[in-house]
Formats: structure tokens, sequence, C-alpha cells
């Protein structure tokens, strides 16, 4: 909702989404930004700061999944943690030994039975863990996994991300892998793709048409459009979202927002959640 002066509402007394009834999923892709706790870092940044906003965010709008970006061991914990003991993550960080910013996918297992997944380094060399190419200094990864809803039967992919910030060529290039991963069926890709509407990398992911934008293809958004890369302010409508929800052509997109909550004046993150209300059709894609 937009104020007289154009910036955008505060969520405040209620969730944006929250949770949803079957067939309905709710899914969240959020950045939490990796944890910095340096005093030379700005209040804002440092995860101690932070952490609680976080889980009230999590613990309001209990999503049926959420795929996280540059969550470290421990931010993993907490996330799961504030989700609760249905849930379940699968992932690891992008180092050789499973080390540093990962890319897990936390999902309600109460609801979601995991069929299989994996992990995959976006590089010439996909089974080396930590392993780079492309321009990107960091190793960059997509996590897979394969669920049936216990609720419909039906099974469909999932694949979170994080893209590469400075290498264009390396977001190219990973948006091919992407593809491939999702392969045949319902798929759902979230992520921060470091990237914003009409760019190469956005062109190359939707531009055929076997992928679609799930906020526009939303039948209703909850929100007006902001700039999702907000850094601790206050963010006004804008067309630059860096954060993404993907759906396969077959997935129908019920509701998709922005997320501007704040809790006790602190903001989560850097980057603001983007939330979608989605179904996946009776029957396709069964396990």
């Amino acid at each position: 909702m937009l104020r007289r002066d154009g910036m955008l509402e505060e969520l405040s007394g209620r969730p944006l989404v929250g949770p949803v009834e079957p067939p309905a999923l709710h899914i969240m892709t959020f950045n939490i930004r990796r944890r910095m706790n340096g005093v030379t870092w700005r209040r804002a940044d440092r995860w101690r700061h932070r952490a609680t906003a976080v889980r009230a965010l999590l613990q309001r709008e209990r999503p049926t999944f959420v795929g996280v970006q540059e969550a470290m061991p421990d931010q993993a914990d907490a996330v799961l943690a504030a989700l609760g003991s249905a849930y379940r993550f699968v992932g690891r960080g992008h180092g050789r030994r499973g080390s540093g910013e990962g890319c897990p996918i936390f999902f309600d297992a109460e609801r979601l039975e995991l069929l299989d997944w994996d992990q995959t380094a976006l590089s010439d060399h996909p089974r080396e863990a930590g392993s780079r190419s492309w321009g990107n200094l960091i190793p960059r990864i997509a996590v897979t996994a394969r669920f049936r809803d216990r609720r419909t039967g039906s099974a469909f992919t999932v694949l979170n991300t994080h893209l590469d910030p400075f290498s264009p060529r390396s977001r190219v290039r990973s948006v091919d892998a992407l593809r491939t991963l999702v392969g045949r069926g319902p798929g759902i890709l979230t992520g921060d793709l470091n990237a914003g509407e009409g760019s190469r990398t956005l062109r190359a992911l939707l531009d055929d048409g076997g992928l679609q934008d799930a906020w526009t293809a939303a039948a209703r958004r909850l929100t007006a459009p902001v700039g999702t890369f907000a850094g601790y302010r206050r963010p006004r409508p804008s067309r630059a979202r860096i954060d993404w929800i993907v759906v396969t052509p077959e997935v129908k997109v019920a509701s998709a927002g922005i997320n501007t909550f704040r809790h006790a004046g602190v903001w989560p993150s850097d980057h603001l959640p983007v939330q979608a209300v989605m179904t996946i059709p009776v029957g396709r894609g069964q396990a």
C-alpha cells in the first residue's frame, strides 16, 4: 500500500500471506544477509541485531517452503528454529566441505514429502563442490529438491540459488544450468538472481516461455512493486526487483507480494522477501 508521500507502507499487525490451506502453497524467497558481527560493520548489518527480526518474520508468515540465500550454518539453524519442529531443510554451504554461505530450502515436512535432493555447483564442474567458472570469484550453487504434496499427491521440483552480483557472464551461464535442472513437469525456482527485469539474465531465463515470473503471472498482487534490495532503508515503489520466484506454466499463481515487515524498528535483512501463493493442478507431476 502506498502512502501519500510515495513511500511503501510497512506491514504491522498482520502477515502478508501467513499459513495457507491446501491445495495452495505459500512460497518465499529470502536473502537473509550472511552473518556480519564485526565492530566495523554498521549495526543494521549485524546478525545479532537482526536475528530476532528474522525469527519474527518467519513465525508470522509460515511459508510452505522458503528458499534462503547467504545462510551461514548457524543462520540456517536459526531459521529452522524459527519455523518450528514441523520444518526440515536441505542444502549446505558452497565451500568444498560444505562450509560458507548456502542456499538451503526449508519446507513444512508435515505438508511436503521430500523425495530427493541435490546440490550442484554452477560451474564447468557441477559435481565438484567449491568449483568456480564463468568469471565469478565466489562459488555459486543451486539446491534442487523434489517434493510430493501429501495432501494432493502432486509432485514438483524446487530450485534455490544465488547468482553472482559482479559477472553478467556467470549469471547467463548459470541460467543455462538452472533451466536444465528444472527439467520437465511442475517446477518452482527461487533466488537472488542479482538481475532485474529486462536484463540479459532474465531474458535468458524467461523469453522462450518455459518459465514465467510469478509476480507477472499472479492473478492478484498484494503490494506495490518495490526494489527488493532495500539496504535497510524504507523502500519506494520501483521495478528494480532482483529477488525472484519463477514457475513453470502449469503452476497457477494466485497472488504475489514483497514483504516490508520490520520488527521493533529493525529490518530483518538488506533484502526484502518475495512471497507468492500458488497451486499445482492435482494430477500433474504425480510421483
